[in-house]
């Protein structure tokens, strides 16, 4: 099947459409509904209901080929919200949709083709490895998982079932990073020496004393595979509105802004060194923890992560926000905006940026659309353009920092064997432990999975 996207917005458009969504109501756009016939639209089931689903709604709304069968969250309000965000968007299917709190119940419906699952990120390897095992195809919100353990496994689960996962590493889908890229694998600034990587840094803040559990939350679900804690709305997300939730800087549900922001750059300086199935041979990084309140992430940080190319990638909040390349003969620079008197795009020499590659030299693939990639290779079978394994090599040199940071000392990394070299103490924080009733291990033995070793 061709897909039909004459009417897609573009990624700047989408994030714009979103953020007021997250405030008034949709408003859909004449003429985005599309003629294709039903029998030929991809059926998808949004597993997460939150500000980052918001938005995904909207762009897959623009999707032709789709159709929102069915919706999924463990907080009630937010699941009717999104359903009423339908019916606006979609008001026949707003109508029909099936509405789960439960998210295997969800993966269980047969008449649904594929996932995009936008939940917190300790959700993310449990349910996207369950969903590969059902046969539904996957988006999956960046970062791909929340420890390196879960992401081997993942990459495995989807690749041994020939599943389609696109992580949302969507800077992939924008022009200028491809640009960047491509301009530096094919040597315009001579041989690439290092790569410098500015992401912001969290601040402390957040209640500490427990709540009751609101009425519409199933919390034990939302805490999923990590160890019981109490209830503390600054833990968890906001019960009015869409701010910024307070997992996003709880370390029993996320790493940070090494994996939040770090997934998106890092993931663009693999992509500008070639790499799609190694990492670093060796991490180190100094952080500061943040305390006084609830949230205990990192705060300012550097770290230098060295690779066996010879290039060595220096990632901290103190750099400029964005990717820097510098080579033998020059630099170049690329953000997803202006970031002071530097361009989304920018060099040592602005001639360098208009070079296009010739016969024989890199070309890399370009895509307008991030959603719509993962659409198309799902009826053609083609790998996306943030397939599985480079998601996980992007996340796990993110998390190897995130180690680094933990123990203060640097480490030696096998980016074959997946171990830290001569250090148990280093290798033990690799994966973390699960509550028994949401263990991948036991996902796994069900479905006779053989992990790889």
């Amino acid at each position: 099947m061709q897909s039909d996207r004459s009417n897609s917005i573009s990624r700047r458009q989408f994030l714009t459409v979103a953020g007021a969504a997250l405030s008034a109501p949709f408003i859909l756009p004449s003429g985005l509904r599309g003629a294709t016939a039903p029998s030929n639209r991809i059926n998808v089931g949004l597993i997460g209901c939150g500000r980052m689903a918001q938005g995904h709604l909207v762009s897959l709304a623009y999707e032709k080929t789709v159709r929102i069968a069915a919706l999924c969250d463990v907080d009630s309000r937010r699941l009717q919200a999104m359903a009423g965000s339908l019916r606006q968007w979609r008001p026949e299917e707003g109508k029909s949709v099936r509405q789960y709190r439960d998210y295997r119940a969800l993966l269980a419906d047969s008449s649904v083709d594929a996932v995009l699952i936008a939940t917190p990120d300790h959700q993310h390897a449990i349910i996207a490895i369950e969903a590969a095992l059902a046969g539904k195809d996957i988006y999956l919100e960046k970062p791909l998982t929340l420890t390196l353990a879960e992401g081997r496994i993942l990459s495995d689960v989807v690749r041994t079932r020939k599943r389609i996962l696109q992580v949302g590493s969507h800077q992939r889908s924008l022009r200028q990073f491809a640009r960047a890229c491509e301009l530096v694998r094919n040597g315009r600034i001579g041989k690439l020496r290092k790569i410098e990587v500015g992401i912001p840094a969290d601040k402390p803040g957040g209640r500490k004393v427990p709540m009751k559990v609101p009425t519409n939350l199933d919390y034990d679900r939302w805490l999923g595979p990590v160890q019981e804690l109490p209830y503390i709305e600054d833990r968890v997300h906001p019960q009015k509105g869409y701010g910024r939730p307070g997992w996003l800087t709880c370390e029993d549900f996320t790493c940070g802004m090494i994996t939040g922001w770090g997934s998106h750059h890092i993931d663009i300086a693999h992509w500008g060194m070639g790499i799609v199935d190694s990492g670093p041979v060796e991490v180190s990084a100094k952080a500061a923890f943040l305390t006084g309140g609830l949230w205990n992430v990192h705060g300012e940080f550097e770290a230098t992560l060295s690779y066996a190319n010879g290039v060595k990638v220096h990632v901290g909040n103190k750099r400029t926000m964005g990717v820097r390349f510098e080579g033998e003969t020059g630099w170049i620079y690329v953000n997803r905006d202006n970031t002071g008197s530097l361009r989304a795009l920018d060099a040592s020499d602005r001639a360098i940026l208009k070079k296009d590659p010739s016969e024989g030299e890199v070309h890399l693939v370009r895509k307008a659309d991030h959603h719509g990639d993962w659409l198309d290779c799902i009826r053609t079978r083609q790998e996306p353009i943030a397939p599985v394994e480079v998601g996980h090599r992007s996340c796990s040199a993110c998390l190897l920092t995130h180690i680094a940071m933990k123990t203060g000392r640097t480490l030696a990394w096998d980016p074959v064997r997946e171990r830290f070299v001569g250090d148990e103490e280093a290798d033990r924080m690799l994966s973390r432990p699960e509550r028994s009733a949401y263990s991948i291990e036991k996902i796994l033995k069900a479905a006779n999975f053989v992990k790889s070793v």
